[in-house]
């Protein structure tokens, strides 16, 4: 019988109403007596770490969460982690970042319900979770609404239904039915974790709007060591802002370009607005990547080095399937 660590920290899935609303109630302990179902295919052990609305998780519970699986990693067959759906994919892609290759199952869990409900999706996802779990495929991934997305590519695109979370740019790792965990396919065997104990949270994300002035523009990029651009369409940087661009270049600045487009990925090469400024400071690009990826990646990669070349190649280095498209980094 396969070993789980279930890592309660907080979120719908453990919370009770309360005169201002839900709040985080319940331990991973009592989360597992709504699971009786699980004894009969796995042995779990519960922890709390801490116990937040997902809402007021930061990097320093990601780097606290990497380091109790990290101490735990030997004596566990797989890993749960109950958490609040709203920021769960920034979690799933940080955990991807700071617990590279794992050869055993990282699996991160919610619900958009709490589990004492009567209509929850708790208690399905709980047990989904386990199961996929129990199958010994490495990686870090999101289980929710019987989907098995890749940690690196998930998204919450629904706010209240059961199917709240959706794999961007790449296909479902499996899915789970009824007792039954179906992967997909499987990648090229793990070589075993490697972890990271060191994030730069100075990473700022600026969404580009019509009107948005080249101050606001300059001053968000003043305040960090990362800039990531959300731009229009495919890509590019409307020419008003090539003063800030200027100086945010010569500051040493980290700057990337996305798209806020969802789907299909960027692309600065099409239009002039892109190709430009491409060319004359050298920006990242996120192509496929998602922006919950793109953000835990830079706190990563800017934790690891200060080089530019070095920063250059771990964004670009393909960690649990983040990013597909991409330029030579040879």
């Amino acid at each position: 019988m396969k070993k789980l660590l279930l890592i309660g920290t907080g979120g719908t899935i453990a919370s009770r109403k309360t005169a201002q609303g839900l709040a985080p109630q319940l331990s991973a302990k009592e989360l597992l007596d709504y699971v009786p179902a699980a004894r009969d295919f796995c042995a779990v052990t519960a922890v709390q770490p801490f116990s937040v609305d997902s809402t007021n998780v930061q990097p320093a519970h990601w780097l606290k969460l990497a380091s109790l699986i990290q101490g735990a990693y030997e004596a566990y067959d797989g890993f749960v982690l109950c958490h609040g759906t709203d920021t769960m994919a920034y979690t799933a892609a940080a955990l991807s970042y700071l617990v590279r290759d794992p050869d055993k199952p990282i699996v991160v869990t919610g619900a958009q319900k709490p589990i004492d409900a009567e209509d929850t999706d708790a208690r399905v996802n709980l047990l989904d979770s386990m199961r996929w779990a129990c199958t010994g495929l490495g990686g870090v991934s999101i289980v929710f609404g019987g989907q098995v997305i890749a940690g690196t590519r998930a998204r919450k695109s629904r706010s209240k239904s059961y199917n709240a979370f959706s794999s961007l740019n790449f296909p479902l790792l499996g899915v789970i039915r009824g007792e039954q965990a179906l992967p997909f396919f499987e990648g090229p065997k793990a070589r075993g974790p490697v972890f990271s104990d060191r994030l730069d949270t100075h990473v700022s994300v600026l969404k580009l709007t019509p009107g948005l002035s080249p101050e606001t523009f300059l001053a968000v990029g003043n305040l960090c060591d990362a800039l990531v651009i959300e731009s229009y369409g495919v890509g590019g940087i409307p020419d008003l802002y090539n003063a800030a661009l200027d100086e945010l270049y010569r500051a040493g600045k980290t700057i990337v370009v996305g798209t806020q487009v969802p789907h299909e990925g960027s692309d600065l090469t099409v239009y002039r607005v892109g190709a430009a400024v491409r060319e004359r400071y050298g920006l990242l690009e996120t192509y496929d990547m998602t922006l919950e990826a793109t953000v835990a990646k830079l706190m990563w990669a800017l934790g690891q080095s200060r080089d530019a070349e070095t920063i250059r190649e771990l964004f670009y280095t393909e960690v649990n399937h983040d990013i597909l498209i991409r330029p030579s980094i040879g």
